[in-house]
């Protein structure tokens, strides 16, 4: 990977850092208990509870992808950065860039 594709790619996920930072924002108040005082009818508390049960999945999801975010951040300058960890060979620097948690190159993660 070359000196200007790094730079990029570090600016990429701090990016998607702020950006992900601020999903698990929205989704933690998404995800509050519904409590049952409020009178919002039967139809309605069902439909919430689904919501909160759909954001509580998001938000798994999203802390799991700032994890490996970060995981990508610090390994960044290891040899073995953006090298597929099945096949070893190097993972597309479009993939990289579009998910930049990756550590599988788009023929082994279709294996999957």
């Amino acid at each position: 990977m070359e000196l200007k594709e790094k730079e990029a790619l570090i600016v990429k996920i701090k990016e998607n850092i702020v950006q992900t930072e601020k999903e698990i924002a929205h989704l933690e108040d998404a995800t509050k208990p519904i409590s049952p005082e409020n009178s919002i009818g039967r139809i309605s508390r069902m439909d919430a509870i689904n919501n909160k049960s759909v954001a509580e999945a998001a938000l798994r999801s999203s802390r799991k992808k700032i994890q490996k975010l970060r995981l990508a951040l610090t390994k960044i300058d290891e040899p073995g950065f953006g090298h597929c960890k099945l096949c070893s060979r190097p993972i597309q620097s479009l993939r990289l860039m579009f998910m930049p948690e990756s550590t599988r190159c788009v023929k082994c993660a279709d294996r999957r």
